[in-house]
């Protein structure tokens, strides 16, 4: 193969890494406050998706569809934290990785029975028609998935460094009870996580869907990616996972031109092992120092 043809491999491959990406922010963001992530996230951008396509198809025009579709990816994600994952944490039990799972099986369950088990196209307002950039070809959903991933995790990177309430964040993460005592509330701001993290699965979703199709199977796909991303860049490594993400993209279309489309999974459990054995905190991740 050509270099041109290399190049494209590289570059579509990274820009559907993105999208690991986010959905892997999204477990940074409740790993952050709670030391805690929902295994069922999957479900969300699934949900989120098939919520966002209803509302198209019932008439909601696309620019209102979105801040809608995020609205009840929130929503989900503030369900998922009361119903979850806030009894588990204040018994300090690791209670929360299961019910997050049985939360998931419910949810995949339900939209089984609402949407049914056929995937759908979901419409887009973009031309179809790719454009040529150094000589690789990419298409303007392919543009608006860096530039959706790139606004959302900047807006609340600066939301978290530059509002009161975004330090909070910072706060709790360093010390819950110190945080406390400060005035803090932890079961809020763990809630605002978990809100914000539902927001970024259904963007996941929302930027996905028109490159592939919307169906049960949709957040399954995504969700093993994403936290092997998340696994080895550090689930408290922020922008870390952007890089990690557009590799991981990357190499599966290599691997899946190469070797074939049977082993496209295959870099994401071998990084995912590698980095358990390696350095279990990831590449940009800190090292914690236990008190006892």
């Amino acid at each position: 193969m050509s270099a041109s043809g290399i190049a494209q491999l590289i570059v579509s491959g990274a820009l559907m890494g993105l999208v690991y990406a986010l959905v892997a922010y999204g477990f940074s963001l409740t790993y952050s406050t709670s030391k805690s992530i929902n295994f069922g996230q999957g479900v969300l951008v699934m949900f989120s998706a098939f919520c966002s396509l209803t509302l198209l198809n019932v008439g909601v025009p696309y620019w209102l569809m979105v801040p809608l579709g995020l609205g009840i990816g929130a929503l989900l994600g503030l369900f998922v934290e009361r119903a979850a994952v806030r009894l588990a944490l204040e018994q300090k039990s690791e209670g929360w990785i299961l019910l997050t799972i049985i939360l998931g099986l419910l949810g995949f369950s339900v939209a089984e029975n609402i949407w049914g088990r056929d995937d759908r196209p979901f419409p887009t307002p973009l031309p179809t028609e790719s454009v040529q950039i150094l000589g690789v070809s990419i298409s303007p959903m392919e543009i608006s998935v860096a530039v959706g991933v790139f606004a959302v995790m900047g807006l609340i990177e600066l939301f978290k460094r530059k509002a009161l309430l975004g330090k909070a964040f910072e706060a709790v993460s360093a010390d819950r009870d110190a945080a406390e005592l400060m005035g803090v509330s932890a079961t809020r701001t763990v809630m605002l996580s978990y809100a914000l993290s539902g927001g970024v699965a259904a963007m996941a979703g929302i930027l996905v869907s028109p490159i592939t199709t919307v169906g049960p199977t949709l957040g399954s796909v995504l969700v093993l990616k994403a936290f092997s991303v998340a696994v080895v860049a550090g689930l408290d490594s922020g922008f870390g996972v952007v890089l990690v993400g557009m590799c991981l993209g990357s190499l599966e279309s290599l691997t899946s031109f190469y070797v074939g489309s049977g082993w496209r999974e295959a870099p994401g459990l071998v990084l995912l092992i590698l980095a358990l054995a390696v350095r279990p905190t990831g590449v940009f991740g800190k090292a914690t120092i236990r008190k006892v």
